[in-house]
């Protein structure tokens, strides 16, 4: 199977647009990014049972929180750089890192990828830090800690919102088509075969 096209083939045709570049697409995703967040966090604490009368909220949590903040800004790094690391595996092309007001992204824009390793490369930080974050919360028995872990998690997996929006998109809408993407990283265009007419 073709991993990607140069240059689309003839009897394809623009399908759909994921535009994170601003308008109501990027307001949905973040609302739900920050839905997903804050109830993560509920749930962990519920499961953790922590009582938050016998914590106290001292000075020291100006650490955690600028340890939170620290670490999400090395995460949004780490989260698009394994992407561009299966972006590469699978392409060997040169990749777009960047950031706008909405959005951290990673892209390969000069060329159309097909849905494989579309799939894999959306999914891959997903997987990647959830598999890593989670078992860390298990053994963690420091409450305080707990707790700036728990949003760190939280906003990791509120963070791939738009990432499994993607996936979904090729999963589900495309289900038995072959389909072509090209990722610019704040916007994934979708490209299927032309139905013939009549």
């Amino acid at each position: 199977m073709v991993k990607y096209y140069e240059q689309l083939p003839e009897d394809y045709k623009l399908d759909y647009k994921i535009d994170a570049n601003g308008g109501k697409t990027v307001v949905i995703m973040n609302v739900a990014a920050i839905v997903v967040w804050f109830a993560f966090i509920i749930v962990a604490l519920l499961i953790r049972k922590i009582d938050f009368g016998e914590i106290n909220f001292g000075f020291e949590y100006l650490f955690y929180l600028f340890g939170f903040f620290a670490s999400y800004v090395l995460y949004m790094v780490l989260h698009e750089l394994v992407h561009g690391v299966f972006y590469k595996i699978f392409t060997k092309r040169k990749l777009k890192f960047g950031f706008n007001f909405f959005v951290a992204y990673c892209g390969v824009p000069d060329i159309y990828v097909s849905k494989a390793p579309m799939l894999i490369t959306v999914l891959a930080p997903f997987f990647v830090f959830t598999l890593i974050g989670l078992p860390i919360l298990f053994i963690v028995k420091d409450v305080k800690l707990f707790i700036a872990l728990s949003a760190l998690v939280g906003a990791h997996i509120g963070g791939c919102v738009g990432d499994l929006f993607v996936a979904f998109t090729l999963i589900f809408k495309y289900r038995g088509k072959n389909v072509y993407v090209n990722d610019t990283g704040p916007t994934q265009t979708f490209y299927v075969k032309s139905e013939p007419i009549g």
